[in-house]
């Protein structure tokens, strides 16, 4: 199986066709370490590669100006501007070179959506189409690897079409998912398999590179722990007055921390699903990681599911990432919460888009879904998603 097959990513033919579609400037943003680069290098074989991150590079972008960046660009019909977000005002370089050059393709990568919004909001507006890029999804990891022939959106498939059947499979899935559980989707881990050390690393050093070089934060040390406390806390309700005690900062600054770790696309926020009903609970979100490999580094515990207590909420994290990886890919109009009643009653995940309610308990060896759910929903379609009869 040659390599740039067995790289293809679920976003490829978006990508690759987006200059026949747009005249604008693709701006593909993703965790760090999740193959932005390779992937547009891959894509995009002749197109010249600016890497903001060094220096030469980094100082003739700022000059932002026209002429300088015609010496840096040249003849070039195509550029890669890797790490935008280091620059002092991204979008001011991406207008500059939109505006002047109107068949020039731009290229551009980032990892902290924070400063390239915050900054740019204004000069990017109707010159730049945002993607977004995600550790692999399992149906990325199950091609890349082998496993299966096409690459698929099984899981999503399978809840929104409430196909449960088990299917023959060639390779043993239970031993993929634990893999998956245990050292998380980033596609080093493809070469790198079960490496902890890669992934410890990625977790103290890589993760806080952006947000430490662009003063994101003013203290690191309480950063780190509030990460952490957040690792240990995926599927739970996000109660920033109980953290704000815990670390002994604000809960202003704990807000404005999760809001970073989100825009860097460590983790996102799950909202409730209501009706606006009284005793459904209507703002709190819950919190997962967008990588399980990291998450677990975090914590410092890479053992087997079958003797860890999480078990249940890393399978719960794994399967509603995936639902929101496909969501993302299939550019479907679904959007994805909890429900949850003041009385404690609760469903994992609800879809839902125009036409229907799906609501799913998400049980890694099986359970029951409540029945409070379907007496108020009675139109939503329901079912139990376990290991078992997802993969």
């Amino acid at each position: 199986m040659s390599t740039s097959h067995t790289m293809r990513r679920a976003i490829d033919s978006e990508l690759r066709n987006h200059f026949a579609t747009y005249k604008q400037a693709m701006i593909l943003l993703g965790a760090r370490q999740v193959g932005k680069t390779t992937l547009l290098r891959r894509l995009f074989p002749h197109a010249l590669y600016l890497l903001v991150d060094e220096e030469p590079i980094r100082s003739a972008l700022e000059t932002y100006s026209m002429q300088v960046y015609k010496q840096l660009i040249g003849n070039a019909q195509q550029i890669i501007i890797d790490e935008i977000h280091l620059l002092s005002n991204p979008g001011r370089a991406v207008k500059i070179l939109h505006d002047n050059d109107a068949s020039l393709q731009i290229m551009v990568t980032g990892s902290s959506s924070l400063h390239i919004r915050n900054t740019t909001s204004e000069s990017m507006a109707g010159r730049s189409i945002f993607y977004h890029l995600y550790p692999l999804s399992y149906g990325e990891y199950l091609y890349q690897t082998g496993a299966e022939k096409k690459m698929t959106n099984t899981i999503f498939d399978k809840i929104r079409t409430q196909d449960t059947r088990e299917s023959i499979k060639r390779y043993d899935s239970t031993s993929l998912l634990e893999n998956v559980l245990l050292y998380g989707l980033y596609p080093n881990i493809l070469s790198l398999p079960r490496d902890t050390k890669y992934l410890r690393n990625l977790a103290t050093t890589a993760v806080f590179k952006d947000i430490t070089e662009l003063h994101l934060i003013d203290n690191k040390t309480k950063a780190q722990e509030l990460l952490r406390i957040l690792a240990y806390q995926i599927g739970n309700l996000i109660n920033y007055n109980e953290l704000s005690n815990k670390l002994g900062i604000s809960a202003n600054t704990i807000k404005r921390y999760v809001d970073i770790f989100e825009q860097s696309f460590l983790i996102y926020r799950l909202p409730p699903f209501t009706k606006n009903r009284r005793d459904e609970i209507g703002k709190a979100a819950k919190i997962y990681f967008w990588d399980l490999g990291l998450r677990n580094a975090i914590i410092n515990n890479f053992d087997k599911p079958d003797v860890r207590p999480d078990a249940g909420a890393i399978f719960e994290n794994f399967v509603v990432s995936e639902v929101k990886k496909a969501i993302a890919y299939t550019n479907s109009n679904y959007t994805v919460h909890y429900w949850r009643l003041k009385s404690g009653s609760e469903v994992d995940m609800v879809l839902q888009n125009n036409r229907e309610i799906i609501g799913c308990e998400i049980k890694l060896h099986g359970g029951k879904l409540s029945r409070a759910f379907s007496n108020r929903y009675p139109e939503a379609k329901t079912h139990v998603v376990t290991a078992h009869n997802l993969l």
